[in-house]
């Protein structure tokens, strides 16, 4: 069993398996892959190889979970999604910085709760989701953001908190986005940072 002496790991959940070259980038250059039980099956199927396993075991087929038993962490909690678990797994190995890839683009259901869970592990651990058709960071803090000119953005608030961004051509200045309202600046940047 291989073991991680790396602060950062990729997490691929079950969602939609990655084919864009952003979330493909994030698998190929990563030093410990956690795949969600779900997801273990197709990423092997492609030719990969995972350090960890995590998830209920409910997914994984039966040849998936003899020929990896030694990396296969059962956690049989049915509170939490498996998502959930393969980031605690991660936080209990040292890691602090994760990447998610395969975590939207199937169920609705599981995308939406995939991504406002995103709110509650920023809190833990440094995390982003990368997807075929953007890229989700969580922030809880003052942040920066490189940009180019053009680029849309979209944001989303999990809390009524006010939010001031500077560089777009709309900028926000002390407004409270609130649940289920997002706010999209579809529009040309100002400068290169927001």
């Amino acid at each position: 069993m291989k073991t991680n002496s790396s602060t950062s790991a990729v997490i691929i959940a079950n969602g939609r398996f990655p084919r864009h070259p952003l979330p493909l980038s994030y698998i190929d250059n990563a030093t410990f892959i956690v795949c969600c039980d779900g997801a273990a099956n197709e990423f092997i199927a492609l030719g990969g190889t995972p350090d960890a396993i995590v998830g209920d075991g409910d997914s994984i087929s039966e040849e998936n979970r003899k020929r990896f038993a030694n990396i296969l962490h059962i956690v049989h909690d049915q509170e939490i999604n498996d998502l959930t678990k393969s980031v605690n797994y991660c936080i209990e190995q040292g890691i602090t910085d994760i990447v998610i890839v395969g975590g939207t683009g199937k169920r609705e259901d599981h995308t939406l709760g995939n991504i406002s869970l995103l709110a509650e592990y920023i809190r833990k651990v440094n995390v982003i989701m990368a997807t075929n058709w953007g890229l989700f960071t969580p922030i809880q803090s003052n942040r920066v953001f490189q940009s180019f000119k053009g680029e849309a953005v979209s944001l989303f608030s999990f809390d009524p908190e006010p939010i001031t961004t500077y560089g777009l051509q709309y900028p926000l200045d002390n407004r409270v986005l609130t649940t289920g309202r997002a706010y999209k600046e579809k529009r040309p940047f100002r400068n290169q940072a927001c």
